[in-house]
Formats: structure tokens, C-alpha cells, sequence
């Protein structure tokens, strides 16, 4: 049968339950994540950059290493993320005695990234916007032996105007989407797993929850 991306995103339901009558494919769900992965090595580059030019002038050529290493684990940092998550819902769903196989919850833990993909393009834009406002201590080679001012510099950046404006908005905007990925991961877990929503919407709420918290948290202590 042939879907779409909006039937992931407004039909979960239906989706997953066509999908279910199938043997794992993971063509799209891996098209979702590269995408995903690559406007995260975009973003990734950007605030790496941030790094890079603060370094720079201690540590010169050292700027190319951080942005290139900022984008290249952004982008591998999808896929991990990936893995875990559907680890993470695999295990707690077996409390519930669910029944179904890995590979089918890795499939739809793939497909519920979408939303995800948005979200990272909006910060991504964002991103764009904020960069070039951030003011950038500058290190020096000798202040680089000196753990209080490399400390300092770093809370001057990470307290800079441009830059705590734009974790804020990351943070909501993460948050938001990924509330709409939890929605369809509970349906996506339910067929995947025979379990009842109920059972799936704790099985995601849980660690969700938490992880929002943190967030919460973090954004607290800038």
C-alpha cells in the first residue's frame, strides 16, 4: 500500500497497523534518519564554529578539527540515538510483555523520528539567525594553562546574549517535537510490540518525561 509522510505524522495509527502486515523495511526509516542526521551536522558545524573561533588563537588549524568533528558526531549521533532509543522502549515494553521483535521496534522508532526532522530544521534556521550575533572570547595560548579562566571564558560564551536566547529556543523547539514523535512511537510500540496504548504511552512517557526534565533543568542553570 503506498504512504506518505503525513500518515506517519497525522495517522500513526493506521500507519503502523498497514505496516505491521509487512516484513521490516528499513528504506524509509533510514531516509528519515539521514535527513535528520544531516540538518544536525549542519546545526552541529554552526555552534562548532562558535568553539573553533574561541580556540583558534590558542590553538591554531585547531578550528577545522572542531567544526568538522561537530558535524560528523551530529551526524553519527542520530544513529546512536536511534539504537538506544529503541533499546531503551524495547526493554521497558518487555515489562509489559510485549512480544514482537527488535528489528520491528527499531524500524518504528525510526519511522516516529520524523517529527524530529522538522524540529532540527527549525533550529538549524535558528542557528543561521543566531551564530553571527554570539560575541566570541578570544583564548590565548598561555590562558590555556589556567583551568579558572578557561572556565570563565567558556560561562561568558555559554551567558552571551545570542547564545542563551538560542539554547532557549532549541530547547522548546526540541521539546515540542519531540512530544510529537512520543505520540507516534506509542502507536508505532503497540503494534510492534502487542501491547495496549496504555502500556505503550508508559513504555515512552517514562524516559520521556525525564529527558524533558533534564532539559528543564539545564535551561534552568544558564
Amino acid at each position: 500500500m503506498n504512504r506518505s509522510f503525513t500518515d506517519i505524522l497525522i495517522k500513526p495509527n493506521e500507519f503502523f497497523a498497514d505496516v505491521m502486515g509487512e516484513q521490516e523495511n528499513f528504506r524509509l526509516p533510514l531516509i528519515i534518519l539521514l535527513a535528520g542526521g544531516i540538518i544536525a551536522a549542519g546545526y552541529g558545524y554552526l555552534i562548532g564554529g562558535v568553539t573553533a573561533k574561541m580556540m583558534s588563537g590558542a590553538l591554531p588549524g585547531i578550528d577545522i578539527i572542531i567544526t568538522l568533528s561537530s558535524a560528523i558526531g551530529a551526524l553519527i549521533g542520530v544513529f546512536i540515538f536511534w539504537i538506544v532509543w529503541a533499546g531503551i522502549v524495547f526493554l521497558i515494553s518487555s515489562a509489559f510483555k510485549g512480544k514482537g521483535t527488535f528489528r520491528r521496534t527499531l524500524q518504528v522508532t525510526g519511522y516516529g523520528y520524523l517529527p524530529q526532522v522538522f524540529g532540527s530544521l527549525i533550529t538549524l534556521i535558528a542557528a543561521f539567525e543566531y551564530v553571527p550575533r554570539i560575541v566570541v572570547p578570544q583564548i590565548s595560548s598561555a590562558m590555556m594553562q589556567d583551568p579558572a579562566a578557561m572556565q570563565g571564558f567558556t560561562t561568558a560564551l555559554l551567558h552571551d546574549p545570542a547564545m542563551l536566547e538560542l539554547t532557549q529556543i532549541t530547547t522548546v523547539i526540541t521539546i515540542v517535537f519531540l512530544l510529537w514523535s512520543a505520540n507516534i512511537w506509542i502507536f508505532g510500540l503497540q503494534h510492534a510490540r502487542g501491547i495496549s496504548t496504555r502500556d505503550a504511552a508508559l513504555t515512552v512517557g517514562i524516559p520521556i518525561v525525564i529527558y524533558i526534565a533534564y532539559l528543564v533543568y539545564t535551561l534552568g542553570a544558564f
